[in-house]
């Protein structure tokens, strides 16, 4: 079973629109809302290419049931810890470019005793786990130091991956030995502090993840594709042309391939290949309703992965 520890869960509001006219009158074209966050979309995606996920973190009473309903819909299993208030609401604002505009809420705070709560939920579930996913930004109340408390729980045996920002990457980090960071190349950037070129560039500045400890560095480039390394052995592989949808969970959904070729025992080149092909036909959906496994498999057949 793969664990995804969401912390910040969130309605993603998709508006599209002609252009985006800064000051100005916009009319909407359509709006879809899902709802979701960073780890429950992994835990769908990994629901979609057939492996069992459950899925935990925060949770508000105002929204809650419909979250659950969303997951109950993919096959996947949940326990959350519950505060009051509302669930909060991301924009995502995409033009006839297919650039995006992203307008995100802090939402509800979480108090230290939610927080404690969420920690021994965690620790009660993980050892009967092979890998634990933790993703996204944290709610008010809780500091980055969050990150290092829950996954510090979590088993050794237990493969743990992370996609977050830089200071919660870094308490996760100490806390554990991290089995792979799962960076977007602005991510790769602020946390190296370094304005990355080219793949051999890209590859260097993964080295401080790897000299900090984590295992494995998977690099998302969006439509350029992925890296992979594990400071030894490096892959790239490129995404294939598809009509651009939407963006959003594309990141999420290569996470989801990753934890499911880690748990077929699938190589690097292989597990690159799954990753890319998930997050591909993520950006082929509108909104955040991530990939249909039959179009994963359609891109899964066009793309490869080469050494770098």
């Amino acid at each position: 079973m793969i664990l995804t520890i969401c912390p910040n869960p969130s309605i993603d509001c998709t508006i599209e629109l002609d252009s985006l006219n800064v000051g100005m009158l916009n009319r909407i074209d359509s709006k879809v809302e899902t709802y979701s966050g960073k780890a429950l979309n992994v835990a769908k995606g990994i629901a979609r290419l057939s492996e069992e996920s459950f899925a935990t973190g925060f949770m508000f009473d105002d929204h809650g049931r419909l979250f659950e309903h969303v997951l109950d819909k993919d096959g996947v299993k949940y326990n959350f810890v519950y505060s009051s208030g509302r669930a909060r609401v991301n924009y995502k604002i995409i033009d006839k470019r297919s650039m995006l505009t992203e307008i995100n809420d802090r939402g509800e705070t979480v108090q230290r005793d939610k927080q404690l709560e969420l920690i021994e939920l965690v620790k009660k579930i993980s050892p009967e786990c092979e890998i634990a996913v933790m993703s996204g930004s944290l709610p008010k109340g809780v500091n980055s130091d969050f990150y290092g408390e829950v996954l510090s729980v979590i088993p050794k045996h237990v493969k743990v991956i992370v996609d977050t920002e830089k200071q919660n990457m870094l308490a996760a980090i100490k806390s554990r030995e991290i089995f792979m960071a799962k960076p977007n190349l602005r991510e790769l950037e602020s946390f190296t502090g370094k304005t990355v070129h080219g793949l051999d560039e890209m590859v260097a500045a993964c080295r401080k993840y790897i000299d900090l400890g984590v295992k494995h560095v998977l690099v998302s480039l969006g439509a350029d594709g992925a890296v992979l390394t594990d400071g030894k052995d490096s892959y790239y592989c490129k995404s294939a042309s598809v009509a651009v949808n939407s963006t959003v969970g594309a990141g999420d959904c290569m996470v989801a391939a990753a934890c499911v070729g880690l748990s077929k025992g699938v190589p690097m080149h292989e597990l690159l290949k799954m990753s890319v092909a998930a997050g591909t036909a993520a950006v082929t959906t509108s909104g955040t309703n991530l990939f249909y496994y039959d179009k994963y498999k359609e891109i899964y057949s066009k793309i490869y992965s080469q050494k770098i």
